[in-house]
């Protein structure tokens, strides 16, 4: 993904926040799930079709080192390195995702102790 394209990336997940959260869910009228909302904004952004897993997401394109992130890359959470979440970082150590049931998809900060402590990886299409 071109940097431009991942800036538009970064952008349109930015303007998807307070979709609602639903499981399985991948357009901004039926609500999003964690990689229901990256499927959707690649696929606007970059033309690019991310794979639909979080575990198969994990695996997909190249890891990136935390000093080379920038908006539209991936953001892998987890535990026990077994990966259960992905969001799309947004910069400034933000990110953007679809967290859960009942709730929206939301903008949250990597230096939050929940989100640091359960970061596995960060990836690049």
């Amino acid at each position: 993904m071109s940097d431009p394209q991942a800036g538009e990336a970064a952008f349109l997940a930015l303007g998807l926040v307070g979709t609602p959260y639903r499981y399985g869910g991948n357009t901004p009228d039926s609500g999003f799930d964690c990689s229901g909302l990256i499927g959707y904004v690649y696929r606007q952004s970059a033309r690019i079709a991310p794979p639909r897993t979080v575990a198969q997401i994990s695996r997909w394109g190249q890891s990136v080192a935390a000093g080379d992130l920038r908006p539209g890359d991936l953001v892998i959470f987890g535990s026990g390195g077994s990966p259960s979440h992905a969001a799309i970082h947004a910069g400034e150590s933000r990110f953007v995702h679809a967290p859960s049931t009942g709730g929206t998809v939301r903008l949250d900060n990597l230096r939050e102790r929940y989100w640091n402590t359960r970061l596995l990886d960060y990836r690049r299409a």
